[in-house]
């Protein structure tokens, strides 16, 4: 069974950034940039980390009425943010496969 797969590319200021892209192919997950490629690696055993506790997940509601969520390591800090999402349901979906496809994603 397919889990889903973590994507990392440089971005236009040459930092490292990844997604989690799930099972369905969807980017459920994207992360901040990175200077090192290390610290990005690092950020992905986060998201493996804190990603199956319901706890880590902020949700909020954008200015224009748009769902979506933050992933949280225990201090606090925003590992990876979702997609914006037209209802509470499907952001809930989207955490739910977060969750799902997190711990054993390839790389």
């Amino acid at each position: 069974m397919s889990h889903g797969k973590f994507h990392i590319k440089p971005d236009a200021r040459g930092e490292q950034r990844f997604n989690l892209v799930a099972a369905n192919g969807e980017v459920v997950l994207s992360s901040g940039g990175y200077a090192m490629h290390s610290s990005c690696m690092k950020g992905i055993e986060s998201v493996r980390r804190y990603a199956p506790d319901i706890a880590n997940y902020e949700r909020t509601i954008s200015a224009s009425g748009k769902y979506h969520f933050n992933l949280k390591s225990a201090n606090g800090q925003v590992i990876g943010t979702s997609q914006m999402y037209d209802s509470s349901e499907g952001m809930e979906k989207g955490i739910a496969a977060v969750m799902h496809a997190a711990a054993h994603s390839v790389i």
